[in-house]
């Protein structure tokens, strides 16, 4: 019997701002390492944290992690930890990518965000690559940037279509058009419009079972009580304090429990005091970190969030009422996105400039129905990315018709 064919991929992701990027390329990976592609996937990101995510990593993943930088409210970025001037971490960074990748020979280079990299630190990379002619180039895109203004400022001033034209072979975005079309509300060129494909959101209860193979019964193990949860989560926890302090002042109902985490970039300040009123209140929890905050989704009743891509799909997933209070610093994506959410009576929204406990305590107690999403969005990334990767790496021919709209090459409504 024939050995099948190890895909090489490897996968980029910024941090800078919380943990979402790299949550979001370790389900991509795990799912394509367990995928017919018996794919052996090399992480390239950032954050001490990544370091937590070993156990979730099945045969044939692994990551490398650079130093880490962070970005303020007002944008600007600077080293997390080391101090050095920027621009001297950045070269750091690009030699290390540029090495790595040299060695590692990928098949694929799945880039997240940003398609330069921060500060460009991926061009010397992207150059190898395209001179040795073996790796194929795909743009990874949650399913909104920001708003059209800023997305063509940025684009203009970092050069990111020349960038996209000449190293990339497929531009994957993690969405349904149906919700936010891209193509459109950026207005891109025929060049980038005709790399895009719309891949779907990504189904988080994939994680559920890769959580599971490392025994993370939060209840057993005694990190959340049983009974009702009332669950609120910050993302990274850097810019999340008011929506912290607000839920930890909030009224619980009577028979329910509430659990904060708060990201491992929360202030010391806030996290602190968070701890003192969860010790004066036994139904309240204070967690900093846990590696797999799905399972958390999964039992809560009700979520309250800041609006990150991940944190959204994983309340949809699992079809939870979720409050979203969206960041509208230094970017506008989460309200956006939570805006067309809302509209579409998928989640509930309350802007972060009246996040209070009054507020919060309204919504908990609140008769709400349950959350129906079948048929309402698509959920299908996750599935069809083997099947795109195949196509980008010319394994297989594209599809056409209603099969090129299964895998998100067209929305729906080119069938119409």
């Amino acid at each position: 019997m024939a050995v099948a064919q190890k895909t090489h991929i490897a996968l980029y992701s910024p941090g800078i701002v919380g943990l979402g990027h790299l949550r979001r390329n370790l389900l991509i990976a795990q799912v394509l390492a367990e995928s017919h592609l018996k794919a052996i996937n090399l992480m390239v990101t950032e954050a001490r944290e990544a370091s937590a995510f070993v156990n979730c990593m099945p045969p044939g993943v692994d990551c490398m992690t650079l130093p880490g930088l962070s970005k303020g409210v007002d944008g600007i970025c600077k080293p997390r930890y080391l101090d050095l001037p920027l621009k001297d971490v950045i070269a750091l960074r690009g030699r290390t990518i540029r090495a790595a990748l040299k060695e590692f020979k990928p098949d694929l280079l799945l880039v997240d965000n940003l398609p330069r990299g921060a500060y460009r630190e991926l061009d010397p990379a992207l150059k190898q690559l395209k001179a040795n002619g073996h790796t194929r180039c795909v743009l990874g895109l949650r399913d909104v940037l920001d708003e059209p203004w800023s997305v063509h400022r940025d684009w203009f001033r970092w050069k990111f279509e020349e960038a996209i034209e000449e190293y990339y072979d497929a531009i994957w975005v993690y969405g349904d058009p149906a919700i936010y079309n891209m193509i459109d509300e950026y207005r891109f060129p025929p060049s980038i419009a005709s790399k895009i494909r719309f891949v779907g959101y990504l189904d988080q209860r994939k994680r559920v079972g890769f959580a599971s193979r490392l025994g993370a019964d939060l209840v057993e193990n005694g990190v959340v009580p049983e009974g009702r949860l009332m669950l609120c989560l910050l993302g990274g926890g850097q810019d999340g304090d008011r929506l912290a302090e607000a839920f930890s002042e909030a009224k619980l109902p009577e028979d329910a429990c509430g659990v904060i985490v708060t990201g491992p970039f929360m202030s010391t300040q806030t996290r602190n005091r968070l701890l003192e009123r969860s010790a004066a209140n036994p139904r309240l929890r204070v967690l900093n970190f846990i590696k797999e905050p799905t399972m958390l989704v999964e039992r809560a009743e009700r979520v309250i969030a800041m609006g990150g891509y991940n944190t959204v799909c994983e309340v949809l997933s699992f079809e939870k009422r979720s409050l979203i209070v969206p960041r509208v610093q230094p970017r506008r994506e989460q309200i956006i996105r939570a805006q067309r959410l809302r509209d579409l009576g998928l989640i509930d929204m309350l802007e972060v400039d009246r996040s209070n406990a009054q507020a919060l305590t309204e919504w908990m107690a609140r008769d709400l129905p349950p959350l129906q999403i079948e048929g309402r969005l698509d959920l299908a990334g996750l599935e069809r990315l083997p099947e795109l990767t195949d196509e980008v790496l010319g394994r297989t021919q594209p599809k056409a018709g209603a099969e090129a709209v299964r895998l998100g090459r067209l929305p729906a409504a080119a069938l119409s």
